[in-house]
C-alpha cells in the first residue's frame, strides 16, 4: 500500500508539469493585453512599453514558462498582475470558501443520492423508482446556473427564506483565523455568525449537489440491482436475516466500491462546478477569483488556481483509492 501511495505521488509531477503547460499556453493565446487592462485605456506606448518590460512579458513564451516553472518549484506561484499581491496568498484565503461548499454539496448528494439509489433498488418499478429516476435525469440535465437563479427567484426573492449573495450577512463580525466561515464561527463561539453562514450556504450547496445526487443515486440503484442479484444475498434472506440487515450490511457495503469512485470523481469536479455557483450567490471563493482573472488576462492568478484545483482533484483520486481497501478487503496494491 505505501509503495502504490509512493508512485501515485511521484505521478502528480508529470500531471501537473502536463496541465501547466497547456494551461499557459492557452492563457497566452487568448486575445488581449493584461498590460493595457491593468493601465486603463488612457496609458501611454512608453508606459505600457515600461510594464511589459518590468512583468517580463517581452521574453519569449518558453523563457515565461521556465520562469513560472522555477518559481512554481519553490512553492512560489507569482504575484497576481491585477492586484501584485502574492497568488498563493489569494488562493489560501478564498480556496477555504469554496472547499466548504464543496464539503457541503457532496454531503448532501451522498446523503441523498445513496437513499434514494437504494429505495429505487430495493422497490424496483415502483412509483418511487420511476420518479427518482426521472428526478435524478432532470438534475442531470439542467444546467447548474439556471438552477441556482431559479432557487434564488424562489426561496431568496419570492419567499425570503434565505439570503442570495455573500457568506455571512453584514453587520456581523466573523474573526478570521482558518479561513473556514463555518469553522471560524464554531472556533470563536460566535452564534450569530454560525447561524449566518449556514443559512449562506443552503442555497449554492443544495445547487451544487444538483448534478452529483442524480448521478449517485443512478450508480447506487444500478450497482444494488447487481448486487442484490447474487447468490450470498440469497442465501442471507434463506437464513431468516432481517431484510433491512440483508439490505444495507451485506447488499450496500459490497455496492459502495463503485459508488465511492463516482463521490470522489464528482467531489473533485465540484470544485470546477463552484465557478458557475459562486458567481450566481456571489460567493467570494476560488470560482470567482478565476473568474476575475480571466477577464484581468491575471496569467499568473489563472495558472496558480488551475494547479491548485488538478493538485486537489489528483489527491481526491488517492484517497478514494485507498479507501477501496479499507471498503473491501479483497483489494490490495502490490
Amino acid at each position: 500500500m505505501l509503495a502504490y501511495i509512493a508512485r501515485r505521488l511521484l505521478m502528480v509531477v508529470p500531471v501537473l508539469v502536463g496541465i501547466s503547460v497547456v494551461v499557459f499556453l492557452m492563457v497566452h493565446l487568448i486575445p488581449g493585453d493584461p498590460v493595457q487592462v491593468m493601465l486603463g485605456e488612457r496609458a501611454t506606448d512608453e508606459e505600457i512599453a515600461r510594464l511589459r518590460q518590468e512583468l517580463g512579458l517581452n521574453d519569449p513564451i518558453y523563457v515565461q514558462y521556465a520562469r513560472f516553472l522555477g518559481r512554481v518549484a519553490h512553492g512560489d506561484l507569482g504575484r497576481s498582475l491585477r492586484s501584485n499581491s502574492r497568488v498563493v496568498d489569494e488562493i489560501a484565503a478564498r480556496f477555504p470558501v469554496t472547499i466548504e461548499l464543496a464539503v457541503a454539496s457532496i454531503l448532501i448528494a451522498t446523503v441523498f443520492g445513496l437513499l434514494a439509489g437504494c429505495v429505487a433498488a430495493v422497490h424496483q418499478h415502483s412509483l418511487f423508482d420511476y420518479f427518482t429516476m426521472v428526478l435524478a435525469l432532470v438534475g442531470v440535465s439542467m444546467p447548474v446556473f439556471w438552477i441556482g437563479l431559479m432557487l434564488v427567484i424562489l426561496f431568496g426573492r419570492h419567499l425570503g427564506w434565505f439570503p442570495i449573495a455573500g457568506v455571512v450577512a453584514d453587520g456581523i463580525e466573523l474573526a478570521r483565523v482558518t479561513n473556514f466561515p463555518l469553522l471560524d464561527s464554531l472556533l470563536s463561539g460566535n452564534v450569530a455568525a454560525l447561524r449566518s453562514v449556514l443559512s449562506h450556504l443552503v442555497l449554492p450547496s443544495i445547487t451544487l449537489a444538483t448534478i452529483p445526487v442524480a448521478i449517485i443515486a443512478r450508480m447506487t440503484r444500478s450497482t444494488m440491482l447487481n448486487v442484490l442479484r447474487q447468490d450470498y444475498i440469497r442465501t442471507a434472506k434463506a437464513k431468516g436475516l432481517a431484510h433491512r440487515r440483508v439490505v444495507y450490511k451485506h447488499a450496500l457495503k459490497n455496492a459502495l466500491v463503485p459508488v465511492v469512485t463516482v463521490v470522489g470523481l464528482q467531489f473533485g469536479s465540484l470544485l470546477g462546478g463552484a465557478v458557475l455557483t459562486e458567481t450566481v450567490f456571489a460567493r467570494p471563493g476560488i470560482g470567482r477569483l478565476v473568474v476575475t482573472a480571466i477577464f484581468a488576462r491575471d496569467y499568473p492568478m489563472v495558472q496558480g488556481v488551475v494547479l491548485v484545483g488538478a493538485l486537489t482533484f489528483v489527491f481526491t483520486n488517492l484517497a478514494v483509492d485507498v479507501l477501496y481497501a479499507l471498503l473491501n478487503p479483497k483489494i490490495r496494491y502490490a
